[in-house]
């Protein structure tokens, strides 16, 4: 039988050189065994490295889940919550690789998965001036989030991540753009902070946004647009539509998954910009063109075609919740409330300045556009 010992230096490099393997460096030291199952299977060295954190994951997406469903509050700040408490399994350990793992590729399953939430009808159908107004949102959000980050002291590339997180669809976003940014030690810290930030900021535009559109007169397809071009993350959309009518959920739905839509372009457009600037990860470098987001596009394609049954896109939308959260749960626990707290104050400022934007700017086209 090969001795741990023995087998350690090949097995780990072999998992760093897995794109989704990153920063392994204080993994455990262990092989399966020789008599083991996994020592048969393929891949059963992977298998035998990542299960441990993976299952750690696993098991705190799932008491998120319980809570949030019988608490109300959103799934993926129990998950944020609960992994940061679990930081200490990210220092050292078995769980390592397997949190590693599950915070790259459990997470680019579950954005890769998002395409079957759209269709090419659906967002036709919307017509002319909302798909104008995401546009405009999503590309100007981002970049009022490079600028404004200059001027708060930030880096450009938390400017990147906060302000196509706040332009696009919230958390699922910014797990999606921190994929392919260039890697750094403030990586993850960066992630969590925006998940955080945009998850609270959501739930508050979820609870205030149906009284401000009645306030200001909006009729039920404007007051979708609204919901649906502002309101960071989809469930807290669905929530603050039909919390006015069920035409207003409609349409917020609807414009809230032209949003998402947005995320293969501007996703595809940073991993461009971060490969042409050599900004590539040590790893291996950024695929010009990273898989997830093919099957991102595939599924979008395929789904447009009426290819795909309703049992299977709840399935399809199903697994891509699981991996999200678990993939939160991952991210959590490599991040700890020491690292969060050392951020201060602007990186908050940020995000609502750039959710303050978003929101002037879709009131504005709807005044001049409709």
């Amino acid at each position: 039988m090969t001795s741990p010992e023995r087998g350690t230096p090949r097995s780990l490099k072999q998992l760093e050189s897995l794109e989704s393997m990153e920063g392994i460096v204080q993994a455990e030291h262990s092989a399966p065994s020789s008599r083991s199952l996994l020592h048969r299977l393929p891949k059963g060295a992977l298998v035998h490295a990542v299960y441990p954190g993976v299952l750690v994951a696993v098991t705190i997406a799932l008491a998120s889940s319980w809570l949030s469903q019988h608490y109300g509050a959103p799934v993926m700040l129990f998950a944020l919550l609960f992994g940061m408490a679990f930081h200490f399994l990210h220092e050292e350990g078995r769980c390592v690789a397997g949190i590693e793992f599950s915070s790259r590729t459990i997470l680019r399953i579950g954005v890769a998965l998002l395409g079957v939430r759209i269709t090419a009808g659906e967002i036709a159908s919307l017509g002319v001036v909302p798909v104008l107004t995401v546009v405009a949102g999503v590309a100007t959000t981002i970049l009022a989030g490079i600028l404004l980050s200059r001027l708060l002291g930030l880096s450009r590339i938390f400017g990147v991540l906060s302000g196509g997180a706040v332009a696009i669809c919230g958390a699922s976003a910014a797990l999606a753009i921190a994929s392919v940014l260039p890697r750094r030690d403030e990586n993850e810290r960066d992630t969590i902070l925006t998940v955080v930030a945009i998850t609270a900021l959501s739930t508050l535009a979820m609870v205030l946004y149906p009284v401000f559109v009645g306030m200001i007169g909006l009729d039920h397809t404007q007051a979708g647009i609204f919901l649906g071009g502002t309101i960071h993350d989809v469930a807290q959309v669905v929530g603050a539509g039909y919390m006015v009518s069920v035409e207003t959920g409609d349409v917020a739905t609807y414009v809230k998954l032209l949003r998402v839509a947005m995320l293969l372009p501007v996703v595809f457009c940073i991993a461009f910009v971060v490969s042409r600037s050599g900004g590539a990860r040590a790893s291996g470098g950024t695929r010009l063109v990273p898989l997830f987001l093919v099957g991102f596009a595939a599924l979008v394609a395929v789904n447009s075609l009426g290819l795909l049954t309703a049992p299977v896109v709840d399935a399809a939308t199903d697994v891509s919740r699981w991996c999200l959260v678990t993939a939160i749960a991952a991210l959590g626990m490599k991040t700890s409330f020491r690292d969060l707290a050392s951020a201060g104050w602007r990186p908050v400022g940020l995000m609502v300045a750039e959710t303050i934007w978003i929101a002037a700017l879709v009131l504005v086209s709807l005044e001049f556009l409709a």
